[in-house]
């Protein structure tokens, strides 16, 4: 047992004689550091520090806007929720709709099958059409209201149920009623 360690890890086959050498190397140069007079290691140590500090605010900065994406991301993820869940719960059922109710969707022209009750209720603002993915429903204006106030772009825009005339239109004594079909 008079061996070393560094002997028994080599016989055993663990390490090899560069590894020995090395370790050796190390020893040395490890007890020559702590001999002398002591050199101001201080500013490559504040150097390091500073980076390390820098690299952890950069860190923790990152992993903020990443947290604060994720976030936003759920907000997003509740709101589409919430609209889908109130078009389900408040659609209205259009059985035997066999009136065409044209309207438009931002520049394209969309016709939705209604009954006379329907028509009559979208005339007076009482019903407005919300697009829920492809389809188009009918809801009441005061969820479409709640719609509106979290995704705008859902609710189809409500005719103008009271529209002054101007002074100068020709036309002024001629209304559109409400049930002209086109």
């Amino acid at each position: 047992m008079a061996n070393s360690l560094m002997d028994q890890l080599l016989k055993a086959g663990v390490a090899n004689e560069k590894q020995a050498k090395k370790a050796k190397h190390d020893k040395r140069a490890a007890k020559g550091k702590h001999k002398g007079p002591k050199a101001s290691p201080a500013p490559q140590a504040n150097e390091a520090a500073l980076a390390a500090q820098k690299a952890a605010a950069e860190k923790a900065e990152r992993d903020r806007q990443l947290n604060l994406e994720r976030k936003a991301a759920a907000e997003r993820k509740a709101l589409v929720a919430q609209v889908r869940q109130l078009i389900e719960q408040n659609r209205l059922p259009r059985e035997g709709a066999d009136e065409a109710y044209h309207f438009t969707d931002g520049k394209t022209l969309k016709s939705l099958p209604v009954t006379p009750a329907q028509r009559a209720q979208l005339a007076r603002g009482r019903l407005d059409i919300v697009r829920d993915g492809e389809r188009y429903e009918l809801v009441p204006a005061e969820v479409a209201d709640k719609i509106r106030d979290r995704d705008a772009s859902r609710v189809m825009a409500r005719p103008a149920t009271e529209s002054k005339p101007d002074a100068d239109d020709p036309y002024a004594g001629y209304e559109v009623p409400d049930d002209l079909m086109w």
